[in-house]
């Protein structure tokens, strides 16, 4: 959907004066750059006169870096059935792809089976079903396990989905040592932005060190965490932030695996962390280095004897945020960018998003592309040749310091609060996230971070791209058969054993639950089985999330047209005795919801009554919070291509509760082929990525206004009549 011209911004469309400018220059999470550095910039700096492959590690973890060995080029993929999935990743091998990396949907990340009714719209969405061994089995069909490396973006529901990448890989003929990979097992970092998790923080710390534990006794070769900050910075954290936050998630980690009595040599070097790279390509760099030396200082802490338990290896990916939906071509651009500033950081593995992520999953042809920007940086550029070829940069290694001091300050701040869990219990985490995620939407709203294509030098007219569109009620269907098939042929008594095994170990404490996980495989339990009897024992974990109230109205205060609609919104209440009331909705099992979290700070801040649900809603549950809390509308956030399943039922539910006059919004990731479908739904408008904020709630407010002036006329006829 084309927007009208006047909401289409221009450089110029909404001023902004001296004091949001004066917000970009102190922000702190923000590192200020001078035009010239000079060597009285690095003098000081103690790292300048390391070498590669030496302590603090800030040049690289190994002494030749890529002139040896060049990074690991990883496709991360996962849609639609374990068969289509298995098949894209044999094409990705064949194309020049040396590591896998592995996409589950949503159903998977939350522990439930396919066949479970909460995940109707989620199956097969955003990433591969998986419910036992035989789809495991399926999904890496003739993938040699003993020499291609598998990486798994697994967190909530990681017992049984390594437990079945195990098996596999056993009745394959390959031996748990001989496994090669990463499981993410990072499961803070779910509690303070994804929010795929399942049970709460402390019994779920038990399963992390439960893993570690498991994995350094029988597979050596395999990285038993993956340290994300990633999803840190696709939520809205600076850098600065970010490393400061996977850092301490990672002291945490460490400390958990040593009160459980292991020796950190026997884990430490197994560890492995994962970086989001954003546009700002100095600051990408500089964060690597950093983080490099910050961990290095870190680890020497917990006196290890071994060099390698004291070295940061990483894996990177470039930025799904920073893809648009307007002009997506230039996405192949911003990756490539993003990538670079990887592999100047010195990555260990990197994957490159596809320039049609912001649309929908990528076509094989995006996916070959981003694969090539890899293969051309390694094989045409000369990058690979010089180790750390920003070593001595004035620039570069005064920013590192800087970014490492930075990140040094907030590091100090988590330990005063008691160390990460009560950061993050306390709420403290989330808001410092969102408070960044706000300044970024205003800077972006008023022109101030410029997006080529989207907030400046913007098409007139877009065609639409081709994307890959995956038939959800199909493959949830061909997964119900499968789970049936598997129910009626296992042994139901030797799994019925297993699984009271594995809840007698998550009440007593005593056995390793992955070590019983395995067993469960073994037998075909399945991953909704296993995630359902560790979930009678600890519950399942619910949280609400939280708004920033004031900042970004603060930022826009001075803007004539957020003036503007502010005194509107003010009107509205002295003449109908309400304010305007919308209902901020994730329906589903997506957990992303920084998107949710902006809007319903900005609509908030205009004099909105903004009630922000629960995350994993049922179109249900939203259409009966909707009728309990009286909104005049709904705006449905959308990140995970469910909604051709989800709004439709919404509006089904709508219907059957007589709340026809609700009005729907939906906003995210909705490619324009699919806005027809929802305007035949009865979705009275669709805000794409970019859409400005401002224009959003001048359009949501114009529409809640008309059906007030009805409903209001309405009533005065009839007592009229009277």
């Amino acid at each position: 959907m084309k927007l009208p011209e006047s909401d289409v911004m221009s450089e110029n469309s909404l001023h902004c004066d001296s004091n949001v400018e004066l917000i970009n220059n102190n922000a702190p999470d923000v590192l200020p750059l001078k035009m010239v550095y000079t060597h009285d910039d690095i003098k000081d700096i103690e790292h300048v006169y390391s070498l590669p492959g030496q302590p603090p590690y800030v040049r690289g973890p190994n002494a030749t870096m890529y002139s040896v060995k060049p990074w690991t080029i990883r496709q991360y993929a996962g849609f639609s059935t374990c068969q289509e999935s298995n098949m894209f990743y044999r094409k990705a091998m064949a194309g020049g792809v040396q590591g896998i990396s592995v996409a589950f949907d949503l159903a998977t990340h939350r522990g439930y089976d396919s066949d479970h009714p909460r995940v109707t719209g989620d199956v097969g969405k955003a990433g591969v079903a998986i419910d036992s061994v035989e789809d495991m089995k399926i999904l890496f069909d003739q993938i040699p396990l003993d020499s291609i490396s598998v990486s798994m973006t697994m967190n909530g529901a990681v017992l049984p989905v390594l437990a079945a990448y195990i098996v596999a890989a056993e009745e394959q003929g390959v031996a748990s040592e001989q496994l090669k990979g990463t499981i993410q097992n990072d499961i803070l970092k779910e509690f303070m932005v994804r929010n795929t998790y399942i049970y709460p923080p402390v019994p779920s710390m038990r399963i992390v060190s439960d893993i570690i534990s498991y994995t350094s006794k029988t597979m050596p070769k395999f990285n038993s965490i993956s340290i994300s900050g990633y999803h840190m910075k696709e939520a809205g954290a600076s850098d600065i932030l970010e490393l400061a936050l996977t850092l301490a998630n990672g002291k945490e980690y460490v400390q958990t695996a040593l009160n459980q009595g292991l020796n950190v040599d026997d884990f430490a070097g197994r560890l492995s962390f994962f970086f989001g790279i954003g546009m700002d390509f100095y600051q990408g760099i500089a964060k690597l280095r950093a983080a490099r030396l910050l961990w290095y200082q870190t680890m020497l802490a917990f006196n290890p004897q071994r060099a390698t338990s004291l070295i940061l290896r990483t894996h990177c990916q470039t930025s799904g945020w920073s893809l648009t939906v307007q002009d997506p071509y230039n996405n192949m651009v911003r990756t490539t960018v993003e990538a670079m500033a990887a592999v100047f950081g010195g990555t260990q593995s990197l994957h490159t998003n596809a320039f049609d992520e912001a649309i929908a999953l990528p076509t094989d042809t995006s996916a070959r592309l981003a694969r090539n920007i890899q293969l051309i940086l390694q094989e045409e550029t000369g990058i690979c040749a010089v180790v750390d070829p920003w070593a001595g940069s004035y620039m570069m290694e005064k920013i590192t310091d800087e970014m490492a001091a930075g990140a040094r300050k907030l590091l100090e701040e988590i330990a005063a609060m008691g160390g990460m869990l009560k950061a993050l219990e306390s709420g403290w985490v989330m808001q410092q996230i969102s408070a960044c995620s706000v300044r970024t939407q205003a800077k972006i709203d008023t022109g101030i971070q410029v997006i080529v294509g989207v907030n400046k030098y913007r098409l007139p007219g877009e065609r639409p791209v081709d994307y890959r569109e995956v038939d959800n009620s199909a493959v949830r269907n061909a997964q119900v058969i499968r789970l049936k098939t598997l129910r009626e042929v296992r042994n139901a008594q030797a799994v019925s054993q297993v699984l009271d095994n594995l809840t007698h170990c998550a009440k007593s404490g005593v056995g390793n639950l992955l070590e019983l996980s395995v067993q469960a495989m073994r037998v075909r339990a399945t991953v909704g089985e296993v995630s359902a009897v560790l979930a009678d024992v600890w519950g399942r974990y619910h949280t609400k999330p939280q708004v920033i109230q004031s900042l970004y109205g603060e930022l826009l205060e001075d803007n004539l047209q957020w003036k503007e609609l502010l005194q509107k919104v003010a009107m509205f209440l002295q003449q109908y005795g309400r304010r305007p009331k919308i209902m901020i909705a994730k329906l589903g099992q997506d957990g992303h919801d920084r998107g949710a979290k902006v809007v319903a700070s900005g609509f908030g801040d205009l004099g909105f009554e903004v009630e922000l649900g629960e995350l994993f809603m049922t179109p249900e549950e939203a259409a009966d919070h909707a009728m309990s809390s009286g909104c005049h509308a709904i705006g449905v956030s959308s990140l995970a291509a469910g909604h051709k399943t989800l709004i439709p039922e919404l509006f089904n539910q709508l219907s059957v509760k007589n709340m026809n006059n609700i009005i729907v919004f939906v906003g995210g990731v909705i490619p324009q082929q699919d806005h027809e479908f929802l305007y035949q739904c009865g979705v009275t408008d669709i805000f794409e990525p970019g859409t400005p904020l401002l224009v959003s709630a001048r359009r949501v407010f114009e529409r809640i206004e008309n059906v007030e002036q009805k409903s209001n006329s309405f009533v005065f006829s009839k007592h009229q009549l009277k």
